[in-house]
């Protein structure tokens, strides 16, 4: 059935979800431009995504050395500190996973011995040979010998690989590259052992969808479907129509749409989601007002997600009153504007040229506790800069740094050539200083920007003075 047809594919743009936050009133209207808005300090928790944060401290490892005979001091140690019957299988994988992430796979194994003949009251399960199957999956160069005799070594020791051995070492091939032998894995024991459930099968989908062409993915779906009668749920076509949607294939996203109402099942709010945010990509956001309504009429009821796509994708295309109209609608529905609503909102007013009107939406969203964030007030800085309104811009860039927010590129550079437009070159370098001490931008991409726009002032100047 996949393979019968087009085959392009791609993913989509991050989701947008939070948490629901109080509501009080909702208003219909632009809000009334206010070039005197007091700037308030943002009520972002600190320990936000958007904010600086030193890096949380790891908890220290068990072992620190890859030496055998020091895991086997350690080990004797917990052995003459404790009674071996509190010296429970939990402690021994504890132990055993520790080892692994620095020892070689021949070391590992000769520890689980060790452990066992000198603590004979615990006996490896599965789950201690999942450890080493995992560290199996690692080892270099990439063939799948080593891993088959790990696997040989749970059946050997009573403990066949089931669905969850499978899922591990798929995932654990993958993560280093070895997408081929993940495959050739997943065939051999899903017809010798156990098939794989519904989250491998999906994972599989996703990670080929990311690494290849379309075709392999279809052809991937159609073998499981002969092999093991393994057959795409909702998850799968979710998968699938979010990465065609990606490479701006709508076409194929419909078809998709298509095959899964054929195979019997009813499209859900994450299929509808993600094709909206396909017509986002494309830049026609008008065409998910069309995908709104089809969802309606089909008995699919919204969730935030879907309201915060709408207003995005309506704001993106200079649609905001339309936008804002459905504030109060999500908030029937049980569903408050968050922060992403309303940067959104502020987005497709900026680039209206309603940088003002922008600025009075952020009062309205703090005084109905609803918090910006850093995306909030880039978003603001890039629309004040390009409405030629620095002073108000300088006062929101002044807050940021005194909160701890970082420049994102775009905003970063027009503020720097509304600076220096005005002059104010003193000031651009500060800018500039800020955005590297901050690590808001690398010290080259911070440096080609202003460099750029120094220079781009100067040939100005020389032909006003021409």
């Amino acid at each position: 059935m996949f393979l019968t047809q087009s085959r392009r594919m791609g993913k989509i743009p991050p989701s947008f979800r939070s948490a629901n936050l109080p509501l009080t009133s909702l208003k219909t209207q632009t809000p009334p431009p206010s070039q005197f808005y007091q700037f308030k300090k943002p009520t972002t928790k600190k320990g936000g995504p958007n904010q600086i944060q030193p890096p949380k401290p790891k908890p220290p490892p068990i072992f620190t050395s890859p030496s055998l005979s020091h895991a086997k001091r350690v080990f004797d140690s917990y052995l003459s500190n404790s009674s071996p019957l509190l010296l429970d299988l939990r402690h021994h994988n504890a132990l055993l996973q520790s080892f692994s992430h620095l020892s070689t796979l021949q070391d590992s194994l000769a520890f689980l011995h060790y452990m066992s003949r000198k603590n004979p009251t615990v006996s490896p399960d599965r789950s201690t040979y999942h450890i080493l199957l995992i560290q199996s999956c690692s080892i270099s160069p990439s063939h799948l010998q080593i891993v088959n005799q790990t696997i040989q070594l749970m059946i050997d020791n009573g403990c066949p690989p089931d669905h969850v051995t499978l899922d591990l070492a798929v995932r654990s091939l993958c993560s280093v590259g070895r997408q081929d032998d993940a495959l050739q894995l997943l065939r051999d024991l899903s017809v010798k052992y156990s098939p794989p459930d519904s989250f491998t099968f999906n994972f599989i989908v996703k990670h080929l969808c990311k690494t290849r062409a379309l075709s392999t993915v279809y052809s991937f779906i159609e073998e499981m479907g002969e092999l093991l009668g393994l057959k795409p749920d909702l998850v799968t076509y979710t998968i699938l129509i979010d990465n065609v949607c990606n490479t701006k294939n709508l076409r194929e996203a419909t078809r998709l749409l298509g095959v899964l109402r054929l195979s019997g099942m009813k499209p859900d709010a994450f299929i509808y989601n993600a094709i909206m945010k396909g017509y986002c990509v494309v830049s026609k956001g008008s065409e998910v007002l069309g995908v709104y309504k089809a969802m309606k009429e089909e008995g699919v009821v919204p969730d935030l997600v879907t309201y915060n796509t709408l207003i995005y994708g309506l704001s993106k295309v200079g649609r905001v009153e339309e936008a804002r109209k459905f504030l109060g609608v999500m908030a029937e529905m049980g569903h408050f504007p968050d922060t992403v609503t309303y940067t959104s909102l502020m987005n497709g007013m900026c680039r209206k040229g309603e940088a003002l009107g922008a600025l009075a939406l952020l009062g309205e969203m703090e005084e109905r506790g609803c918090s910006p964030n850093s995306c909030t007030y880039n978003t603001l800085l890039h629309g004040l800069c390009k409405g030629k309104l620095l002073e108000k811009g300088l006062e929101l860039y002044e807050l940021m740094k005194s909160n701890g927010m970082k420049l994102e590129s775009a905003s970063y550079a027009t503020f720097v050539r509304a600076l220096c437009r005005e002059e104010r070159i003193a000031e651009a370098y500060e800018v500039f200083d800020f955005a590297v001490t901050s690590k808001s931008l690398t010290d080259v991409t911070a440096y080609s920007t202003l460099e750029g726009t120094l220079k781009w002032c100067a040939k100005v100047k020389e032909k006003l003075h021409a």
